[in-house]
């Protein structure tokens, strides 16, 4: 079993920020709305990068990208910026090919939409992926009953009731080596395999993941009730945060 050292390891984060959430229905990106005048992606590169071990954020932005040198990140020494891609899967191969992997041999991603994932959480994944050297993601349990629908002419209707034990909600960060995620994806694209995260890749590629419990906490910003909702948590971690701290 690979040994390590967590108080040294230090890591890389590619966060695919391309994309225009249409479902946001919002004049601009949604990882530009902002909560408590903060936008989304400024707290989500701001928590990765307070976390001891994440040494650089590469964000994989648009071409077309007109907002983003009007927010502080631009001058921050520790954010790379790429040219993202027409899809998630090409953001995030875009970002992981300006790592160096004999430095950063594993290499986080996480969703620009999820700002309220814990250092906790980070800690708990790097700790089961390292000790197992194992790639893996941030998971939570299904915990609802689950339908599988179909469409009937306009309407959506149920098909049936599907097993909800061992059905886990997949979250980010995802961890894996960085060379395997990259032959992964790479794979992936040439077998025309539809990639929605990187466990997608690594699974099709037949690598090995861990699902890492994380908290329902780490919710991903998709439509706009869920700007309440992590503005909610954020100012509930930020409180707990507060109480917790030592006199």
């Amino acid at each position: 079993m690979e040994s390590f050292h967590r108080s040294s390891q230090q890591f890389v984060v590619v966060v695919p920020a391309a994309g225009i959430g249409k479902r946001m229905m919002a004049n601009c990106p949604k990882q530009y709305l902002t909560i408590n005048g903060e936008t989304i992606l400024s707290l989500t590169v701001n928590r990765l990068l307070s976390h001891p071990q994440v040494d650089k954020v590469i964000l994989s932005l648009s071409k077309a990208d007109s907002h983003f040198a009007n927010i502080a990140l631009i001058q921050n020494k520790n954010v790379i910026t790429v040219d993202g891609g027409k899809e998630r899967v090409d953001s995030v191969l875009n970002g992981l090919q300006s790592v160096d992997s004999t430095k950063y041999p594993w290499v986080l991603v996480h969703d620009a939409a999820r700002p309220c994932v814990t250092h906790d959480d980070i800690d708990a994944l790097i700790d089961e992926c390292l000790l197992h050297n194992s790639g893996g993601l941030l998971a939570a349990p299904v915990r609802d009953t689950m339908k599988r629908g179909k469409q009937v002419g306009e309407l959506s209707q149920v098909r049936n009731t599907v097993e909800r034990e061992q059905l886990w909600h997949a979250l980010t960060p995802q961890l894996y080596k960085t060379d395997e995620l990259i032959l992964a994806i790479n794979k992936a694209q040439q077998d025309g395999v539809d990639i929605t995260d990187e466990s997608s890749a690594i699974e099709h590629a037949n690598f090995s993941s861990l699902l890492v419990f994380g908290s329902s906490e780490n919710i991903k910003i998709t439509r706009p009730d869920d700007l309440a909702l992590a503005e909610f948590f954020l100012e509930k971690q930020s409180l707990n945060k507060r109480e917790n701290k030592c006199v």
